[in-house]
């Protein structure tokens, strides 16, 4: 028998349990892995409140985890049993002991980098991947905006610009999390709670302002962010963590500067094999040579069975950088 987290409805933690089941053989393009750490992801909140709700319900959880096959499908060919790997692509189900997974949607794991890196940094690393070198490609000097810059994702885009030798500007909701920011790699912060940050934006530029703004907050900071981009200057819509953009008049982009939009994911970037391992050999290799640091603290660390509590901490905002469930 394994354990998954399941959910009969949508709502808040409260709806999440944990279930014995008897896992299926993987499918012919499948692999089947026992899993060793489990990413938690800000996304995996809007599926189970149902901002975007499964195919069907009852419905597990989660897309990312890491661990060791212990099962290949008869067309699998270049993995096999005792592999370690790392998805982030699966179906939802990955807040589970064993889960299996198309096998085109696996990375081999090197050595180098544990299952619990892996499973903290691949999602989230995969993100910043699409978002700084494909999206837009930020280029050495540059200054660019980057919302919740403490959070999972943002720690790994301060680490990654600083590679790039580019000057990340990073939100933050506190002195603590802007401290953090800064020594991950960030070149400024504008802490929202108590700075205006299209005025923080012109002041650091010299009025200059930015040619692009990642922004995964969505409804409280959306105008903040037109308002700090230059001239056909592009705003980069990748989540809704304060809730959903809606009800734009698009003349507003007009009247800011003809600005362009877009509203990426990871799923429109790295869709063949070939894009996950272009992807992937970039962000191993960031990770292995120590430029990108993944650190998880221990109270940020879940047994499986509190995914409920790791929900509400999540959402809490009280984390900083990645979290995991630990089967």
């Amino acid at each position: 028998m394994a354990t998954r987290i399941e959910f009969h409805q949508h709502g808040g933690p409260e709806v999440l349990s944990a279930v014995e089941f008897t896992p299926a053989d993987p499918a012919a393009h499948e692999i089947q892995v026992e899993n060793r750490a489990i990413g938690i992801n800000y996304i995996d909140t809007y599926i189970r409140s149902g901002l975007y709700p499964p195919p069907a319900l009852p419905a597990g959880l989660g897309t990312e985890a890491a661990g060791v096959v212990s099962k290949v499908g008869r067309d699998v060919k270049h993995l096999k049993a005792g592999d370690r790997v790392v998805y982030a692509q699966a179906a939802l189900g990955a807040y589970s002991t064993v889960h299996n997974v198309p096998a085109d949607k696996a990375a081999l794991l090197p050595n180098a980098i544990s299952f619990e890196q892996a499973a903290a940094s691949f999602l989230k690393g995969l993100t910043v991947f699409y978002l700084l070198r494909k999206t837009y490609e930020i280029q050495p000097e540059e200054p660019f905006l980057f919302h919740a810059a403490a959070g999972g994702v943002g720690l790994i885009a301060c680490q990654w610009a600083k590679a790039l030798g580019a000057h990340l500007i990073g939100t933050v909701g506190s002195a603590e999390k802007a401290q953090r920011a800064i020594q991950a790699g960030a070149w400024k912060t504008i802490n929202y709670r108590e700075e205006n940050i299209a005025e923080r934006v012109r002041e650091i530029t010299g009025g200059k302002k930015l040619r692009v703004v990642y922004d995964s907050v969505g409804k409280d900071t959306w105008e903040a962010s037109l308002d700090c981009l230059q001239r056909r200057g592009l705003m980069v819509s990748f989540g809704n963590s304060s809730g959903a953009v809606t009800g734009v008049n698009l003349g507003i982009l007009n009247q800011k500067g003809s600005l362009y939009v877009t509203r990426p994911s990871l799923q429109g970037y790295i869709t063949t094999r070939e894009e996950l391992d272009e992807a992937s050999a970039e962000l191993f290799s960031l990770i292995a040579s120590g430029v990108i640091k993944v650190e998880v603290p221990e109270s940020q660390r879940f047994a499986l069975a509190d995914a409920r509590r790791a929900h509400e901490t999540l959402e809490s905002r009280a984390t900083q950088g990645s979290s995991l469930l630990i089967p």
